[in-house]
């Protein structure tokens, strides 16, 4: 929240019905201010860097990738930026991809829009909003397969090590190519092959393996 009193808010999502919806909400408080909007996942990072809002309210599925990757990229550019996950529907994996992306909370579409007005105030004043029920479930994830944390470990060249250490960091493909001076392209590749080596599909599944490997090391 800004010297001004109000919270300002991004909004993601790729159905402009829905989204002039929840703007003319959002709008229409006193104490909140719609600095930006996007309806793409690409489009969404950098007009979050320019508007800079204290939320950013992202739809889970868009045409072109994922809320929760926009999530991630929009976290590790700027922690400071509080997401909202909006989604049409009550889903395990999503939930669980968007706490390991940083999510500060996770509301389904057919939210009452007090409910969704409360939710944004909530989460600018750094409350979390996700389900204590299926956190557990999460750690309870992050816990499964520990005896064969070395072993695949050993299966992975140094870079592929580093790649994942920085996976864990929540960096993008595009700032792991920065740092390791490496294009993006071949960055995608590294991590192709070391979710392989994993046994792994998803990109949240390696944040979390290297989220529980951290743990068991503190």
């Amino acid at each position: 929240m800004r010297e001004d009193g109000k919270i300002r808010v991004f909004l993601l999502d790729d159905h402009e019905v829905v989204r002039r919806g929840v703007h003319d909400l959002l709008a229409g408080e006193a104490d909140i201010e719609v600095v930006g909007e996007a309806g793409t996942a690409a489009e969404a990072p950098s007009r979050v860097a320019a508007t800079r809002p204290d939320v950013a309210v992202l739809d889970v599925r868009l045409p072109d990738g994922s809320g929760v990757e926009v999530c991630r990229e929009i976290r590790s550019r700027d922690e400071s930026v509080r997401c909202l996950m909006l989604t049409s529907f009550a889903d395990d994996e999503a939930l669980f991809d968007a706490i390991m992306a940083g999510a500060a909370g996770y509301v389904l579409k057919d939210i009452r829009g007090a409910e969704l007005l409360s939710a944004v105030r909530e989460v600018a004043a750094g409350k979390s909003l996700l389900d204590p029920a299926a956190t557990a479930r999460v750690l309870e994830r992050l816990r499964d397969g520990g005896a064969r944390t070395d072993d695949r470990l050993a299966r992975l060249t140094e870079q592929e090590r580093r790649i994942l250490e920085l996976i864990g960091e929540g960096m993008t493909n595009r700032l792991i190519g920065e740092q390791l001076h490496l294009a993006e392209k071949t960055i995608k590749n590294y991590v192709s092959s070391l979710l392989a080596k994993l046994g792994m599909r998803r990109r949240s599944q390696a944040a979390a393996f290297v989220a529980r490997l951290q743990a068991e090391n503190r």
